[in-house]
């Protein structure tokens, strides 16, 4: 994860990876044959830790429990800002990856569809329940929400020691669903 959050997928080399996992060059070639399938795998485990919390949170069901569904998305905003690397990591391949070419770009594609579509039926449920505070489509607010929350990450990398990224999230959030603050 370090090497892809600071070179990017093309200035890291599979040597300098092995070096920091403390393997050998042959060693990591065995799991990760290419660099593609090495970087797939490093998004595909940051997924299932983000997955993990919010089952935690029992938050895995949008439609029937949006409230759980945004606060499990707030913890998962949290545990974020305590791994940079995590952060660094997405900010650096989502960027790199706008380009079709990228290994990543496909990853990347469904990972923002399947967002818009998680809290389009959040916004959606909430709407339908009466507690939702805005006239603006749900999945308009579904797309707001996640440029908020990239743009949030991507300024904290700049600035980690003021910036509250699920605080500012939260914010935004109660405002929306003051429900969300009780």
């Amino acid at each position: 994860m370090d090497a892809f959050a600071r070179t990017g997928f093309y200035g890291a080399t599979m040597k300098d990876i092995a070096g920091r996992a403390g393997i050998s060059y042959t060693g990591l070639l065995h799991h990760f044959p290419r660099k593609e399938d090495l970087l797939l795998a490093v998004l595909e485990l940051r997924s299932e830790q983000s997955a993990r919390l919010m089952e935690a949170a029992d938050a895995r069901d949008p439609a029937g429990h949006p409230l759980k569904a945004l606060r499990g998305m707030l913890a998962v905003a949290a545990d974020n800002a305590l791994s940079p690397g995590l952060l660094e990591l997405h900010c650096v391949i989502a960027g790199e990856a706008t380009s079709p070419e990228h290994p990543a770009h496909s990853y990347y594609t469904g990972r923002y569809r399947q967002l818009r579509q998680f809290f389009t039926t959040v916004f959606s449920a909430l709407a339908e329940q009466g507690q939702l505070r805005s006239d603006i489509a749900p999945a308009t607010l579904a797309t707001m929400t996640i440029a908020l929350l990239n743009g949030l990450q991507t300024q904290s990398l700049h600035d980690r020691d003021t910036l509250d990224v699920e605080g500012s999230m939260r914010a935004f959030l109660v405002g929306l669903v003051p429900a969300l603050g009780e």
